[in-house]
């Protein structure tokens, strides 16, 4: 059997990573479940090395942890965790999207709209957990266009990284699909922030926004 070189090692434990995340944010796992390492070692075709570097990575981002004796496991948080979290991920939001309001282009705004459209046009869709997994994928791109209008890299790479808590923290919850029940409630919402930013209404716009965010605590929970 050949050993793959350091670069190849690399490869294909970023293709693990990149494919245990997803089902990690989608909630393909539940918080506390065990992640096998000998099943993701038969699903992916590789040794048990580039499937450990990548379960090590997404420790570092606190979304699994490696005990001991046990093995891998989806992180588990508390409440409070939970509490403090979005508490601090609102205030973040709302100031982006108050600094969006202040740097508003009819650009940006049409594709913050157009963003709405495909929610709204979700929301009828039967399919569950297809919806859940694609209002997912859309509520990013509403954000993003929100720190583009914000215009700070640095709040904005900050918040990318929080995006990625938020959704774990709501798809591990062991509900099924809370994105996919919520649509509604959460597209009513970003047409509210919209409407806020339009109109240059910062103070409207952290408020809707923080409200947003704090309302998404109840999703995982």
């Amino acid at each position: 059997m050949t050993t793959p070189s350091a670069a190849g090692r690399g490869r294909l434990a970023s293709e693990v990573y990149v494919t245990v995340k997803r089902q990690l944010l989608e909630g393909e796992y539940a918080a506390g479940q065990r992640i096998s390492v000998e099943a993701l070692k038969v699903t992916f075709g590789v040794s048990k090395q580039p499937i450990m570097d990548a379960l090590r990575q997404l420790a570092s981002e606190d979304l699994v942890e490696i005990v001991p004796q046990v093995g891998c496991v989806v992180r588990t948080y508390s409440n409070e965790d939970r509490d403090e979290f979005f508490e601090m991920f609102a205030v973040l939001e709302g100031t982006l999207a108050a600094r969006a309001a202040t740097h508003v282009t009819p650009e940006l705004v049409a594709k913050l709209e157009q963003t709405e459209q495909l929610v709204s046009a979700l929301i009828a869709d039967s399919n569950l957990q297809k919806r859940a997994n694609e209002y997912r994928r859309l509520n990013r791109t509403f954000h993003e266009l929100v720190h583009e209008l914000a215009g700070s890299a640095i709040m904005s790479n900050l918040s990318r990284r929080l995006w990625d808590m938020s959704d774990f923290l709501v798809n591990t919850s062991g509900r099924d699909f809370p994105y996919g029940t919520a649509t509604g409630e959460r597209h009513h919402d970003h047409e509210a922030v919209i409407a806020a930013i339009r109109a240059g209404d910062a103070a409207n716009a952290r408020r809707l926004m923080e409200h947003h965010i704090r309302s998404t605590k109840s999703l995982a929970t």
